[in-house]
């Protein structure tokens, strides 16, 4: 039954990735659209404080001397001028930075300009830290979910945004990336099983539920999907590009890995009820799993709000400066696309738990009941060497 539910599903999905993909576009670059800027490393090995410009007194700026350490001008010092009110970052000796190099005359220090901080050691620092600790808790399982991850990260940079960069409707390509990446991952990471499948059907469902309640009411609140980074981008593209559309794909990739995570606990939740009493009637699992199901959700939906509130928290400063009122701020498009976003994935997060529930408590019935832990039991088992008793 599943697999006849989930197939056609996985079918479509593998069908849209090849229909959609712009096979022989040529996808201008960023030097064609105006966005010609290369980046080039250096570090700061002198900085003094001087006026902004020449003839004007005071020192409301620092010049630095930045050595650079490649691009044009490999171990080559220039100098920069850079200014010190509170907008902008503070560059002090030592710093590794990165300069904006305009592809003009290379030998002109207006050619370049310091624009940022390199962070390639920490950030990869940080990731083998989270590498690290999902492989020592999950082991072989941690190892998959990483496998996963990399996988989802390819799909977005190797098919959703290409295929958005070259015209195809967002919302249809966040679809059929979001389909495979839950197909993928989710197996990948759990394993070919009735319990993982049931995980896939329930998130695919409650996907499909956001998808079409994000469509009705950035529709109803007239929602533009225009916000100054989207109007930037279409404006250099010289191409139309579906904000509205863009921003429901970004709902609907938003929503995954919050689905994902409470439909495979939803599901565990009931097999492990089923093998703790495999005499439970399908209404009592589903009664017993719906009941951690709540705690859970509320937990989620706090998670999810607070992680938009906190990401949109410099405009929410913005608007309270504004002097506005509490409903001119929601309702302003900035805002409300948020409270849409948000609000909209919490009803798909909390329809997941009964839809995944409901799923599992029918599906676990029609299995053989495991005794709690026999799983681990039987890898323990294994891993014992020949003649070694438990007294010794």
């Amino acid at each position: 039954m599943l697999a006849f539910l989930l197939i056609p599903f996985a079918l479509a999905a593998v069908i849209g990735i090849f229909v959609l993909y712009p096979w022989g576009h040529d996808q201008k670059t960023g030097a064609d659209l105006g966005f010609g800027q290369s980046p080039v490393n250096g570090e700061v090995i002198s900085a003094g404080a001087t006026s902004c410009s020449e003839g004007e007194a005071g020192q409301g700026c620092v010049q630095l001397a930045v050595k650079m350490q490649d691009g044009p001008r490999p171990n080559q010092t220039i100098e920069q001028v850079v200014p010190t009110d509170p907008g902008s970052p503070r560059f002090a000796v030592g710093d590794q930075v990165v300069l904006s190099y305009a592809g003009e005359n290379p030998d002109d220090p207006t050619s370049f300009q310091v624009v940022d901080f390199q962070r390639g050691m920490p950030l990869t620092l940080l990731a083998l830290v989270f590498a690290a600790a999902v492989l020592v808790l999950g082991r072989w399982q941690g190892l998959a979910a990483l496998v996963g991850l990399g996988l989802s990260l390819v799909m977005l940079v190797g098919f959703v945004l290409p295929a958005i960069l070259a015209g195809e409707d967002p919302l249809l390509v966040a679809v059929v990336g979001a389909g495979l990446i839950m197909f993928v991952v989710l197996y990948l990471t759990h394993g070919f099983s009735a319990r993982t499948s049931t995980a896939v059907l329930g998130t695919m469902l409650s996907l499909a539920l956001i998808g079409v309640l994000s469509a009705a009411f950035s529709a109803a609140t007239s929602l533009t999907g225009l916000d100054e980074n989207t109007s930037s981008l279409i404006g250099a593209l010289g191409a139309p590009i579906d904000a509205r559309g863009l921003l429901l794909a970004g709902i609907v990739i938003g929503a995954l890995g919050v689905l994902d995570d409470v439909t495979v606990t939803q599901t565990s939740a009931v097999w492990e009820l089923r093998a703790a009493n495999p005499t439970l009637s399908w209404q009592q699992l589903y009664g017993a799993g719906l009941r951690i199901g709540r705690d859970h959700v509320s937990s989620a939906v706090n998670t999810l709000v607070l992680a938009y509130a906190g990401a949109a928290l410099p405009m929410l400063l913005a608007y309270t400066l504004s002097g506005r009122t509490f409903g001119e701020i929601v309702s302003s498009q900035a805002v409300a696309q948020e409270v849409v976003r948000t609000l909209v994935g919490s009803v798909g997060l909390v329809a997941a738990v009964p839809i995944t529930t409901a799923i599992a408590a029918l599906v676990a019935v029609q299995e053989p009941a495991e005794q709690p832990g026999e799983e681990g039991a039987e890898r323990a088992k294994k891993r014992r060497r020949p003649g070694k008793t438990d007294g010794r």
